[in-house]
């Protein structure tokens, strides 16, 4: 009678698995970072813009210009409108072209939540191509341009005078 002694190596059954400890720790370290930067990143600056010294581009030879007077009334060209009527206006000025630059103009005391609501209706009737027309120069009323919005989001020179 033999007495057959097993080795470690002969086992039929290997038990292979993925060791997930490093991979563990590169993801709680990852995210103790973003939990330390991710608030860093949403200070709020006060920040007073300057003006423009940047040479003006020329205007359209047309251009559509939108006022926000002083009373928060709108006025398309030399024309008084309302915020109702402001699409079915915007759209006759434009002759129906949604890509055509618009001029906005507005008032120094208008407040800036009122200018982002008019901003909200321009976009929303699909004119996406604001100007926000400033004075320009290092004296205020020396020159007069625009800085325009092409998507309502990233400033950019155009010239043109109110």
């Amino acid at each position: 009678m033999a007495i057959r002694i097993r080795h470690a190596d002969e086992n039929p059954h290997e038990a292979s698995e993925i060791n997930v400890t490093p991979f563990i720790d590169v993801m709680l370290v990852l995210l103790v970072i973003f939990m330390v930067t991710a608030p860093l990143t949403t200070v709020n600056v006060p920040v007073d813009l300057p003006s423009s010294t940047e040479k003006p581009t020329p205007r359209p030879d047309d251009p559509v210009f939108l006022t926000v007077k002083a009373d928060h009334g709108l006025a398309l060209g030399e024309d008084d409108i309302s915020t109702d009527a402001l699409p079915g206006a915007l759209e006759t000025a434009t002759k129906g072209n949604r890509d055509e630059r618009i001029f906005l103009r507005a008032d120094r005391t208008v407040d800036y939540g009122t200018l982002m609501g008019v901003m909200d209706k321009l976009r929303a009737a699909g004119y996406l191509k604001v100007a926000l027309v400033n004075l320009q120069g290092q004296e205020e009323g020396s020159e007069a341009g625009t800085t325009a919005l092409p998507d309502a989001n990233r400033a950019s020179a155009t010239g043109g005078t109110p």
